[in-house]
């Protein structure tokens, strides 16, 4: 008991201290973590998967992604075993074509779509028009452009390939 009772008092302080810090800046956006978390170039051991998140909407638009600009993706391949596909697209034309023409693929894969650039919650609405029945949410892409070696989009990544 004398034991719990000292780890409440080290613990609460810093509750208390958690509790009033300040948000400097919130882009908004859903994390893309988990989409990338099983990414390894090579296996390493056996690694329990943890499901991927149901994204929602962006709380705060514009979704900027500085890192990534619509353009060629060279594919390439990826050791990413249990990785749901999932693809990026952005509010410009090169990614409107792409979605009308790798649709119906997008939609047999099952893939989840991120808007990595998007100004407003009504152009994301757009570019939801442009794939009905695929599910395209905002998230700022920067971290998974990072992992990924990624410049542009539009990309379809999967648990074994890397593709424009």
């Amino acid at each position: 008991m004398k034991q719990i009772l000292s780890c409440l008092a080290l613990t609460l302080p810093l509750a208390a201290q958690a509790a009033s810090l300040t948000i400097v800046e919130d882009r908004g956006g859903v994390s893309a973590l988990p989409y990338y978390q099983r990414l390894n170039p090579e296996p390493t051991q056996a690694q329990p998967q943890a499901p991927l998140p149901q994204p929602t909407q962006a709380l705060g638009f514009p979704v900027r992604s500085p890192r990534l600009t619509p353009g060629p993706v060279q594919g390439r391949t990826l050791n990413a075993p249990g990785l749901q596909p999932f693809f990026l697209v952005g509010d410009d034309e090169l990614s409107r074509q792409w979605l009308a023409s790798r649709g119906e693929t997008l939609q047999r894969l099952g893939a989840a779509g991120l808007a990595v650039n998007v100004a407003s919650a009504e152009r994301l609405a757009v570019i939801r028009s442009w794939a009905p029945g695929l599910a395209i949410n905002p998230v700022v892409g920067d971290d998974l452009a990072a992992r990924l070696g990624l410049a542009h989009y539009p990309a379809l990544i999967t648990a074994t390939a890397l593709e424009q």
